[in-house]
């Protein structure tokens, strides 16, 4: 199982990103996938999630209505546009898949909001 993030970086508050998670080494389309960020001196939180087929998502509250997590099966990516960034989305972002019981994470990478 590979997990691949991209499309992080520098942003002013208020813009946007849209940052891609790579899949492969497993049946992408029969999991559900995740998002996770984590910020200097925090823990790792949930960010939002997303069903196997993609017909169903879950956001944490304090990115509701900001951020859209989003997946194209057919080329196995997974996907989470990020709009009207706040200093406080500043984080490193993870992907997320529990394959037969084991959970894999990507690299991450590195979003900044500030101007």
């Amino acid at each position: 199982v590979q997990l691949v993030e991209s499309g992080g970086g520098l942003v002013q508050p208020g813009g946007s990103l849209r940052l891609s998670c790579a899949a492969s080494g497993f049946a992408f389309s029969s999991y559900a996938m995740r998002w996770y960020r984590q910020a200097p001196g925090k823990e790792r939180e949930l960010v939002g999630a997303i069903t196997s087929a993609g017909g169903s998502t879950y956001y944490a509250d304090s990115v509701k209505g900001r951020f859209t997590i989003s997946r194209d099966n057919a080329k196995n990516t997974m996907y989470l546009q990020m709009n009207s960034l706040k200093p406080e989305d500043t984080a490193v972002y993870y992907c997320n898949a529990w394959v037969r019981r084991d959970g894999y994470w990507g690299q991450g990478t590195q979003v900044t909001v500030s101007s």
